[in-house]
């Protein structure tokens, strides 16, 4: 009954496959048996599709919230236009008290608890709402457009785009909220479009074009030019913009980054009920960091975080299970994630990557366990981990195979008694002799920068330069050479190469030798002659520039009358030449 936008041209793409990310879909096969969650307090905290769509979740995924979440669901759908979602969540409604009988195929016992009944009437009235309003939003628009009122069209767009939602069509709600970005006037008009397309996005799971229009948004100028100051509504945007980008990240299973942007959100502007609320916040943003923070970036950013903090005392269990970890109290730490295991598998979000993350997390602590030590007990080690010896050893087994612990097990005399007896060495890693290699490495090259420095400030100090006239009537000849050596060099052979760095290392002893300056603006025949004027530095120099000239004439002699590789064809030009850079 919504076709009737359908053949209308898109004035954009919609290039993202939202079944992109189908490889992070939950396994439909686990069940939650011991949740500790309070639904009706999880529920209050969405609003819209998202509610709906968490509270079928967990029916989905735990038999003793089932039918309790089902009936929230069927009170919620039912101040929608969603009118199919309505007639499945009853149908499903009816097989959950069924089952809960004992004989799904019996009639309802009556002391048992029965569903509602299908309101048929309200189903028809509803459809026909929905599609009396659809084509009054249509004829709207149409009429906008005859006006040209951008601003209307805009407004129009958006309508017919949340009228979609509201009936759960989607994939038209994307396109309508779409069509709406050529006619936004202003930052705020992108900004809101950007987040209609996000919301929607998300809902889909098409990951890609979250990130896509957060990248949009955050390019807007009400964003970007607001990194000092920003005001409570510029704060908002930026924590709702964070937090998709968030959930995007966390989708892609890049963790760190998800961390990264859930702990940029503000908990004075987290207003986002249409996709997820502070305590997911906390939850997402504290399980990521546990699993890719190091010590360090886990104290800075999250620990003491003052914005954070605030979000993870929503969520005290996480708050602790970060605190423990930090502390290396892990067993408490592994314990109290146990605890809490049961209510993430009943996050659409977080629960397909609540082994992922677990494993990253209990990996983590197994290496900064070992970390500060040259051998460990493993028997002390399992007891500290609360797990037994050998399970203990198929882990850093592994975890050696994987190069993240550098290390051996000596289980040799492991059946040699009644207890088991392994040790864990750390491989030998020659620490001082790395030291000292990387400091002799840094020493050398701050002597260079020096050392290269040092000559510059002396040609610089001398004034050493030479004005080089370009001879138009000869095709070529050494200042046609020379111009053409200083300003585009070729490669230089290797003996020329040899030669220049042994006239470099001795013309950096006598510049820093000279004690006075000299300004060159003569011939370069004698502007060596006349430099200095002690007679063993003229024929030092005086038999650089005799191999200099010879250099050029031998290595670079054009071979046509007009040099090609000539970088300038003014008559005459001004090259600096400067003996520190050893014509380089």
């Amino acid at each position: 009954m919504f076709a009737l936008l359908q053949g209308v041209v898109e004035p954009m793409q919609i290039d993202a496959d939202p079944q992109e990310d189908q490889q992070n879909a939950p396994d439909v096969n686990y069940v939650v048996e011991n949740p500790t969650l309070d639904l009706e307090q999880y529920a209050s905290s969405y609003c819209g599709l998202m509610r709906i769509e968490r509270l079928q979740f967990i029916a989905e995924h735990c038999p003793q919230l089932r039918a309790e979440a089902l009936k929230m669901a069927l009170s919620f759908v039912h101040r929608t236009f969603n009118v199919d979602v309505y007639e499945e969540i009853h149908r499903k409604l009816t097989e959950a008290t069924r089952e809960v009988q004992g004989a799904p195929d019996a009639a309802v016992e009556g002391g048992a608890v029965e569903p509602p009944p299908l309101d048929t009437a309200w189903a028809e009235s509803t459809r026909k709402k929905a599609l009396l309003k659809l084509e009054k939003l249509d004829t709207d628009l149409k009429n906008y457009k005859g006006n040209s009122i951008k601003e209307s069209i805009r407004r129009g767009h958006d309508d017919l785009g949340d009228h979609y939602l509201d009936c759960g069509d989607l994939s038209n709600a994307l396109k309508c909220y779409s069509r709406a970005r050529d006619y936004c006037t202003s930052a705020k008009h992108v900004i809101n479009m950007c987040l209609n397309v996000i919301k929607v996005s998300v809902y889909l799971q098409n990951w890609s074009h979250v990130l896509s229009y957060v990248s949009k948004a955050e390019s807007t100028p009400e964003i970007a030019e607001q990194r000092g100051e920003r005001d409570c509504q510029s704060q908002s945007v930026l924590t709702k913009l964070k937090c998709a980008a968030g959930l995007a990240e966390l989708a892609s299973r890049k963790y760190k980054q998800a961390a990264k942007c859930f702990l940029l959100a503000s908990f004075d502007h987290c207003d986002f009920a249409e996709l997820l609320s502070p305590s997911n916040v906390a939850v997402y943003g504290g399980m990521c960091a546990l699993a890719t923070f190091d010590r360090q970036e886990l104290q800075k950013n999250v620990i003491s975080s003052s914005s954070f903090k605030l979000f993870l005392e929503l969520e005290p269990q996480v708050r602790d299970i970060i605190f423990k970890f930090y502390e290396s109290k892990y067993a408490s730490c592994l314990k109290m994630l146990d605890e809490i295991k049961d209510n993430l598998l009943l996050d659409m979000y977080l629960a397909p990557h609540v082994l992922t993350l677990y494993t990253l997390i209990r990996n983590r602590a197994l290496i900064q366990y070992f970390s500060p030590y040259v051998s460990a007990d493993m028997t002390k080690m399992a007891q500290a981990f609360n797990t037994t010896v050998l399970a203990l050893e198929d882990e850093l087994t592994q975890l050696i195979l994987e190069g993240l612990i550098n290390a051996r097990i000596d289980s040799h005399s492991k059946m040699s008694s009644d207890h088991s007896f392994i040790i864990l060495y750390a491989r030998d890693v020659d620490q001082r002799s790395h030291t000292f290699e990387k400091s002799i490495h840094m020493g050398k090259e701050f002597q260079r920068r020096a050392k290269a420095m040092i000559l510059r400030a002396a040609v610089l100090r001398n004034q050493i330069h030479v004005k080089v006239p370009l001879h138009t009537g000869s095709p070529w000849g050494f200042q046609a050479a020379l111009s053409t050596h200083l300003s585009c060099p070729p490669p230089l052979p290797f003996i020329f190469r040899i030669w220049i760095s042994l006239r470099t290392d001795i013309s950096f002893f006598i510049l820093t030798s000279v004690p006075h300056s000299a300004s060159l603006s003569v011939p370069p025949s004698n502007y060596l002659l006349s430099l200095f004027p002690f007679s063993h530095i003229r024929f030092v120099f005086l038999s650089f520039y005799l191999v200099d000239l010879w250099s050029t004439c031998i290595f670079y002699r054009p071979s046509s009358p007009s040099p090609p590789h000539l970088c300038s064809s003014q008559p005459s030009t001004t090259a600096h030449f400067h003996t520190s850079l050893a014509l380089k």
